[in-house]
């Protein structure tokens, strides 16, 4: 009769947690453009898109060695690998890893990365939980996806800048997609013309919970926050970690054909900026009337 009782608790028990666990929508697959091979090219100066067809991964030389700015999904790592290859560089010269934000299709080949290079792992504070513990931190209305977990090994404040061999790399956060959210910028000189590039951190909703985000409580503030600081920066290059978003291939294809500024396009952030604010808004909006 115990047994009984206890394997019915136990039957109890574990439907309740299948009940708790389908609860949360999963993901849908992939798009497979996550995962598409691409031949690596060169956008401006010394950066370099190694990344797939729908996910970036961006490779910036000097003379001391390279920077790698997001790994795409774990799965993608030999892809990435083999990029950076392409293009030159051996994956011992690669010295830094340095995180964009903590979502598995962006952060999941960091860790291989990281053994393979042996390189340093830089972040945000924000996303240091995130990174070392291989999942996203916030509510969401999907199942988050883990990933492999990687060791921080610099966690990077607002405004600080990186420097690698003449490379100057300088951290902007910009919280909301995860809680260290963090854009990059850089200024380079492009035939003899400096270039401002902004590697922008992602700035959609995206399934993140913006009313009762009991793990990320200040998330519409922070949006917000966000959205006010890119509108006062200026980028002549930007490139961000969804390439689609700043037609990044569709540029690189003009650029093969001749058109030698193909990627300066000072519109690109004010245009992303005012769009996804306004998805938040709309966004923002639909959750405080479900909420009441």
């Amino acid at each position: 009769m115990a047994v009984a009782r206890t394997c019915g608790i136990v039957i109890r028990a574990m439907a309740a947690l299948v009940a708790a666990a389908t609860a949360i929508p999963a993901l849908a697959a992939d798009p497979p453009a996550w995962s598409a091979p691409v031949k690596p090219f060169r956008i401006a100066g010394p950066v370099y898109y190694v990344g797939t067809k729908g996910l970036a991964a961006y490779l910036i030389v000097s003379k001391d060695g390279a920077i790698l700015l997001d790994a795409t999904l774990a799965r993608n790592a030999a892809q990435i690998e083999a990029n950076i290859e392409r293009v030159g560089v051996p994956l011992n010269r690669v010295k830094l890893l340095v995180s964009n934000h903590a979502h598995d299709d962006h952060v999941g080949a960091l860790a291989r990365l990281k053994r393979d290079t042996g390189a340093r792992v830089l972040a945000s504070a924000g996303d240091r939980w995130a990174l070392e513990h291989g999942v996203g931190r916030g509510d969401t209305d999907y199942r988050p996806r883990q990933f492999p977990p990687v060791k921080v090994d610099g966690v990077v404040a607002d405004g600080q800048t990186i420097r690698l061999g003449g490379v100057a790399l300088t951290a902007h956060l910009t919280p909301g997609h995860t809680p260290g959210c963090t854009s990059w910028s850089m200024t380079i000189r492009d035939r003899g013309t400096p270039r401002r590039i902004v590697f922008l951190c992602s700035i959609t909703v995206a399934g993140n919970v913006l009313i009762g985000n009991r793990a990320y409580p200040g998330i519409v503030a922070d949006f917000r926050s966000t959205y006010a600081r890119l509108a006062t920066m200026q980028a002549d290059i930007v490139l961000p970690g969804h390439p689609e978003m700043a037609d990044v291939l569709e540029r690189h294809a003009r650029q093969m054909a001749g058109e030698a500024d193909a990627f300066v396009d000072p519109t690109v952030l004010p245009r992303l900026v005012a769009d996804f604010r306004a998805d938040f808004d709309a966004a923002l909006a639909k959750a405080r009337r479900a909420a009441n």
